[in-house]
């Protein structure tokens, strides 16, 4: 009975010893040098387009193992290569701006109560002009009144595209008002790219480091 008293309290001080030098008590199928269910790709093992594809995704000077969606669509390059390159243009040429891409991240990101994606844009979103008190509306859940129109609009459609499977004509007809046409149409392409990136976080358990603060409230 004491060995057994003695070994539980071993326990509970190794987990308490890990938890103070910043470890992270993982599951049994996630990998701790990729905090995922998949191991991290290495390039040296890729086929030439393989290697390509991995300097699209990773650039070409990274000396840190990739994690997220990028580094676990590296498991499939051919898969990899058109899903950066949409994620690319959205971020960096999407007439709605870095602003809003940021805030749809985001709401994608709080639907499918997705930690690593989350956190990332909560960060991005602050330095593309976000306010904070922006943020917490859909961190929170909170109703989208008194927000500037177009970002109360991209919320409303987040939430509805997700929650109802259906967009009201009301709500797409003002982000046509406010983004026009083709911005109305790359609000969704957004929320679809988070979206997949999302279910691709969830299904491999992507984990953040142990030195990365959550930053999305627990369900």
């Amino acid at each position: 009975m004491r060995t057994l008293v003695w070994a539980a309290a071993l326990t509970a001080m190794a987990a308490m010893m890990d938890g103070q030098s910043g470890k992270q008590a993982l599951p049994a199928d996630v990998l701790p040098e990729s905090l995922a269910r998949l191991p991290v790709v290495q390039r040296a093992d890729l086929d030439e387009n393989g290697k390509r594809v991995y300097d699209l995704v990773a650039g070409t000077n990274r000396t840190t193992p990739l994690m997220g969606p990028g580094g676990l669509s590296l498991h499939s390059p051919q898969f990899a290569e058109p899903m950066q390159r949409i994620n690319l243009y959205l971020r960096d040429e999407s007439v709605i701006g870095r602003r809003y891409f940021e805030l749809c991240a985001l709401v994608t990101a709080r639907e499918f109560d997705q930690q690593y994606e989350w956190t990332g844009h909560e960060t991005g979103g602050l330095r593309a002009g976000l306010d904070q008190s922006t943020i917490d509306v859909v961190k929170f859940n909170k109703d989208v009144a008194g927000l500037p129109e177009k970002e109360a609009t991209v919320i409303r459609m987040g939430r509805e595209v997700f929650r109802q499977h259906h967009v009201s004509p009301a709500v797409f007809a003002k982000a046509v008002s406010l983004f026009g046409k083709q911005g109305a149409l790359e609000v969704a392409g957004v929320m679809g790219d988070f979206a997949m990136a999302a279910v691709i976080l969830t299904a491999a358990d992507q984990h953040l480091p142990a030195d990365r603060k959550p930053l999305l409230p627990e369900k």
